[in-house]
């Protein structure tokens, strides 16, 4: 089972971090996407880490590049969300999946309830 945590309400400018656990296996054997859907709209995606023979290969959504860093350590992946704007506004899920998929929900085949993040004044 995999938990996100971490949302709440903040400022415009504001940060947040979240995180993504795993009950029952572990994350570090997973590609681990993050996902957001806001009310009305389509879930999208957000950022995914991925572990190759070479280090880590990390992908970000063009809205969030500059702004949401992503890393994993013991198990945990944390994205740290920066300079977050209204439109960050949305319910956050992480999810997980085997081998180097594309940053489309489609492709990932574990999802977790959300973490409702909230961007306003």
């Amino acid at each position: 089972q995999l938990q996100a945590s971490g949302g709440g309400l903040v400022q415009p400018g504001g940060s947040l971090r979240l995180s993504c656990v795993a009950s029952g296996f572990t994350l570090d054997a997973y590609a681990v996407g993050w996902f957001r859907q806001a009310p009305g709209k389509e879930r999208e995606g957000v950022s995914r880490i991925t572990t190759v023979s070479s280090g880590l290969k990390i992908e970000y959504a063009a809205s969030v590049m500059g702004r949401f860093t992503i890393s994993r350590d013991k198990g945990t992946v944390y994205p740290q969300m920066n300079s977050l704007k209204p439109e960050d506004t949305a319910v956050y899920y992480c999810a997980t999946a085997v081998g180097r998929p594309a940053l489309v929900p489609g492709e990932f085949d574990r999802f977790g309830p959300g973490t409702q993040v909230t961007v306003s004044s």
